[in-house]
């Protein structure tokens, strides 16, 4: 199933990057749309957790969650482009997010299989991070803008999802039910 931890560590993500929400406006579709993010962010949260709470397995869904949250928040008060409030919620935004999928992995890895249509979820959120990657480099040449903290998280992140594509490519697009080699 889907890790309920993965997805509030999304909510978290979320929230702390459009905190400026409150202090800028750049359009109503940009308003519109991290509302959204955040709507839906914890609209899923409240399905796992509250009304779908049957089909949950807390039992697998053990990923200590502060082992991320925690060097996550010292990092991003470490290296950060300004040391401000909303800057460090950025920034820690961007970490979390390279991150955040680790509790999924390991619900996986703990099961040693997924369903077919978590499969594609993990994988279309993967390919979502992937696509950053082209976006930064379209960015760089014909914008000249480079943000280290952006990329990088998100080089983490997409080395993370390697293993799983693999899975995804091999197993899952040939019919196949992803299990884990034992």
């Amino acid at each position: 199933g889907i890790s309920g931890k993965s997805q509030l560590l999304f909510g978290l993500v979320f929230t702390t990057r459009y905190l400026d929400l409150f202090t800028s406006f750049i359009s109503l579709y940009n308003t519109s749309m991290k509302l959204i993010y955040v709507a839906c962010s914890y609209a899923t949260v409240y399905l796992i957790y509250m009304k779908f709470k049957a089909t949950y397995d807390g039992n697998h869904d053990t990923f200590r969650v502060e082992f991320l949250v925690v060097p996550v928040g010292g990092l991003s008060f470490l290296v950060n482009h300004d040391f401000s409030p909303l800057e460090i919620l950025w920034t820690f935004s961007i970490y979390l997010e390279s991150v955040a999928i680790l509790p999924q992995l390991f619900m996986i890895s703990k099961t040693g299989e997924a369903e077919t249509i978590t499969t594609h979820y993990l994988f279309f959120l993967g390919l979502y991070r992937a696509l950053y990657l082209i976006n930064w480099i379209w960015r760089y040449y014909f914008e000249g803008f480079f943000d280290l903290i952006a990329v990088v998280a998100g080089v983490v992140q997409t080395i993370l999802y390697c293993d799983f594509f693999y899975l995804y490519v091999t197993k899952v697009l040939k019919g196949k039910k992803l299990s884990l080699p034992a």
